[in-house]
């Protein structure tokens, strides 16, 4: 219990999963949080830590009600987390044409926004009595500016950005820190079936060293990695016509139905 606590969203793998093996490595205990928990398991014990170390914790962030009944669960058995990591996420194209597309976004928005909110819920009053802790939002460069056929992500994304900013302001009389972070291209499941180009692209323990230092040194924004945060502001200040001219014919993201087997 000496040890600091981390609370860890879509751990079983990718970002979160290389998040989980970073704050390890750096003395935390963890709380790790998805839908396949089996996997997790599996790779914790594949990784060396210890059952003393860690809690899984069954959720679908997408359903409020079970991943705040996992925060609550987490205060109850481990403590209250000096780390919270919003990262779990779904990324898949839409196409507004198509009527099954709609409720692509409103998934991707229940998992990447209302999801997120409902993460953190179960932590901030307690933090703010206690005075300290950290609320981490995964956001994307995505978020930066709309891309065809990114929709629903883009969307989801610029709003995790907007919500984390507003949260900051909120918690910071209480000494709460809010971080948010933008990846660029990550080397993970979710971005492997991606059919265009990647520029800058890193692997995931790349990005969860960098991540922890910046979550560290309380960041409020930050943009991994550097090279992308160029990318996004040049992104912010293009005009919208140059901005069109560069999307012309860019492949587009692959919608659920050309995810299917």
């Amino acid at each position: 219990m000496n040890h600091p606590l981390v609370f860890i969203t879509g751990a079983s793998s990718g970002i979160g999963q290389a998040l989980a093996l970073r704050f390890h490595r750096a003395g935390y205990r963890l709380a790790l949080v998805a839908r396949r928990t089996a996997e997790i398991e599996a790779w914790a014990g594949a990784a060396g830590i210890g059952a003393g170390s860690h809690e899984i914790y069954r959720a679908d962030v997408a359903v409020a009600e079970r991943i705040i009944a996992a925060g609550q669960d987490c205060i109850a058995r481990q403590g209250l987390p000096d780390v919270v990591i919003a990262n779990a996420g779904i990324s898949v194209g839409m196409d507004t044409a198509e009527r099954d597309d709609i409720e692509m976004m409103a998934r991707t928005f229940a998992t990447n926004n209302i999801g997120m909110a409902a993460t953190f819920q179960p932590f901030v009053n307690a933090m703010a009595r206690r005075r300290s802790g950290t609320l981490v939002g995964i956001s994307s460069v995505a978020g930066i500016r709309g891309l065809p056929g990114h929709g629903a992500y883009c969307a989801s994304k610029a709003a995790v950005i907007s919500y984390c900013e507003s949260l900051r302001g909120e918690m910071r009389p209480h000494g709460v820190r809010v971080v948010t972070l933008l990846p660029g291209y990550i080397d993970t499941p979710l971005t492997r079936p991606n059919r265009y180009r990647m520029p800058f692209l890193m692997p995931a323990s790349d990005f969860a060293d960098r991540a922890f230092r910046a979550i560290g040194a309380g960041l409020s924004y930050q943009v991994i990695p550097w090279q992308m945060g160029v990318v996004a502001t040049l992104l912010r200040m293009a005009p919208n016509a140059l901005l069109d001219r560069l999307l012309a014919g860019r492949p587009r993201k692959r919608r659920q139905t050309d995810l299917l087997p």
